[in-house]
């Protein structure tokens, strides 16, 4: 069996990278390993580091769980900042056979301006399949939604609100984000707590799904998140009224007024049964 070392970030989910995919895996006995380089905007927020990680993670995830679907073998995995570097990392350790290496079209894409592909092939030796994807005039073949949630984040309404989307789309894919709640030493190990739960529900609720904790401040996280995916819509739930701070902050209306993705408000009362949790 053959190993294909797929490499790319924001262009993952492109249509064309997807077909390339599918026609090799149709060639015969074929395995592929996807390697994501957590690579930083070139413009925009600060973002920090460990979010950087977690975004590149978020997208090895969805392509796993998409091509898993249509009975394709691969594995993945984060990958150096340097894209030279994660893909030399991953060929002295996997050994494959041949690099489908997917990137923006030249004048959005920082990997050509360095010379990428060519340079891999001298180091290498190996065949390099390069495949543009314009996400500006392509866009992906699903349809993403940015999920913000917190304290809401397992709330019936907003399980029954996203199985709704789904319903209407096939294709739909989630990337939940939970802030963290404050500053506070166990902030960060409460809202990962959370966003598992959240992911377990959506699992369960056959929905296709990933994410990640994001900055204390929700404004912040929502639009650390619009920088680092490429995103159809946006879903923000919140407490109902003057119990949630978001409201009180007007987030939905600030979120609404930096991004043209359009912007969904789902409030979750607090005194509604939430969605128990899947057992162990």
């Amino acid at each position: 069996m053959k190993e294909v070392l797929v490499i790319a970030n924001r262009t993952l989910g492109g249509a064309k990278l997807l077909e390339a995919v599918r026609e090799r895996a149709a060639t015969g006995d074929v395995r592929f390993r996807l390697v994501v380089p957590m690579t930083k905007p070139s413009a925009g927020l600060v973002i920090y580091d460990e979010a950087v990680r977690e975004s590149a993670q978020v997208r090895v995830d969805l392509a796993l769980s998409a091509v898993a679907a249509e009975g394709i073998a691969a594995t993945g995995e984060v990958g150096d900042p340097d894209p030279f570097s994660a893909t030399m990392d991953a060929i002295a350790v996997h050994r494959p056979d041949e690099i489908i290496l997917s990137t923006h079209p030249i004048q959005h894409s920082g990997w050509l301006r360095r010379d990428l592909i060519e340079r891999i092939q001298n180091a290498s030796g190996l065949p390099v399949q390069h495949i543009v994807v314009d996400l500006d005039q392509d866009g992906l073949t699903f349809k993403v939604t940015l999920v913000i949630a917190n304290k809401t984040s397992t709330g019936e309404e907003l399980i029954e609100h996203l199985k709704a989307k789904a319903a209407e789309d096939p294709r739909q894919l989630f990337i939940a984000v939970v802030p963290q709640l404050d500053g506070s030493g166990g902030a960060p190990s409460e809202a990962r707590a959370r966003l598992a739960t959240m992911l377990d529900h959506l699992s369960t609720a056959g929905l296709l799904s990933s994410g990640m904790i994001g900055d204390p401040d929700p404004y912040t996280a929502a639009m650390n998140a619009l920088e680092l995916f490429h995103v159809d819509d946006v879903v923000i739930s919140t407490l109902p009224g003057e119990r949630s701070g978001w409201l009180r902050s007007n987030l939905i209306e600030r979120v609404r007024g930096a991004t043209p993705a359009p912007v969904e408000h789902v409030v979750v009362d607090p005194q509604a049964t939430t969605i128990a949790a899947p057992a162990a």
